[in-house]
């Protein structure tokens, strides 16, 4: 189940579905139950280590942190217990040897455990910020438990890497993805067509993030959420436009055909880009001649 965020009814009516619907606990995450596992028993038997938490948009790696850090303080301590910051705002090492130290290097005299840094967007940090951190990694580990986030692994420092223990989020399944969709669907009363369903997972590609904004959106923009009305809602190329276009390629002089393709391109305004990945996963989709005529035109 999902569990709505707290706060006042008006509050929770106003706010984005991303955040309305992010999870507030680990038993409401749908994904990766190998790591939230290891976390939970890492939480139970308070051996929490440094965490780096790495993978692509969306997979749950800033919900499954904050739930954990629900789970370890009460309400009333979270703010003076957790620190959260966004490194892609803060990046310098100024922010390091300010909050950062100042938070770490107070101990909690009246509260027993560590306190918590969550670093989102780590790998926005310049090389001098990682350093700096690796050093108040190093000697305030006794009071202070750090989290960072991440979506690209290769741009943190391998010095930072092999004091946390790392877990990567991979993109979430259509399986995954579907149930906690029609949740939302349910409690919005969005009326939604199955096609549509299956062109929220498509377009995401195992980011819920994306397909929370892109349903909310459609929603608001239309009042019915249907393939038609996803694709042109994100600006992605319908199906019916793409088999025009491959009809043209194949049965047109290359004259008509690019004229054709351009007139379609500035009318609905389509980015060449996306007309290219749609022809490509098209004609690997579709039937064996059309897969055939691909091959041979690439090579």
């Amino acid at each position: 189940m999902v569990t709505e965020s707290k706060g006042q009814p008006g509050q929770s009516r106003n706010l984005p579905w991303v955040e309305k619907y992010r999870p507030q606990t680990l038993d409401d995450l749908i994904s990766h139950q190998d790591i939230l596992s290891t976390i939970q028993r890492f939480i139970s038997e308070d051996k929490l280590p440094h965490l780096l938490l790495y993978g692509p948009p969306g997979t749950g790696k800033t919900s499954t942190i904050l739930a954990c850090a629900k789970q370890l303080y009460k309400d009333k301590e979270f703010n003076s217990m957790v620190l959260e910051l966004n490194a892609s705002d803060d990046r310098g090492i100024d922010i390091v040897r300010g909050p950062i130290l100042s938070f770490s290097s107070t101990r909690t005299i009246f509260k027993k455990g560590f306190k918590l840094v969550i670093l989102d967007e780590a790998d926005a940090m310049t090389q001098d910020a990682q350093n700096a951190l690796r050093r108040v990694i190093e000697k305030f580990t006794e009071n202070t438990r750090f989290c960072l986030i991440c979506n690209y692994l290769s741009k943190i420092i391998p010095a930072l890497q092999s004091r946390c223990t790392r877990f990567r989020f991979g993109p979430l399944s259509s399986e995954m993805m579907i149930p906690r969709l029609e949740h939302v669907v349910q409690q919005e009363s969005v009326n939604i067509s199955p096609d549509g369903m299956k062109a929220l997972v498509t377009l995401s590609n195992g980011d819920m993030r994306r397909a929370l904004n892109i349903l909310q959106s459609t929603n608001m923009a239309y009042g019915t959420v249907t393939e038609d009305t996803v694709y042109t809602c994100t600006g992605h190329p319908l199906r019916s436009d793409i088999a025009n276009i491959l009809d043209w390629m194949l049965n047109k002089d290359f004259t008509s055909a690019y004229k054709s393709i351009m007139e379609l391109k500035t009318l609905k305004g389509l980015a060449l880009h996306d007309i290219l990945t749609e022809v490509h996963l098209y004609v690997h989709r579709g039937n064996a001649v059309l897969h055939k005529i691909y091959i041979y035109i690439a090579i």
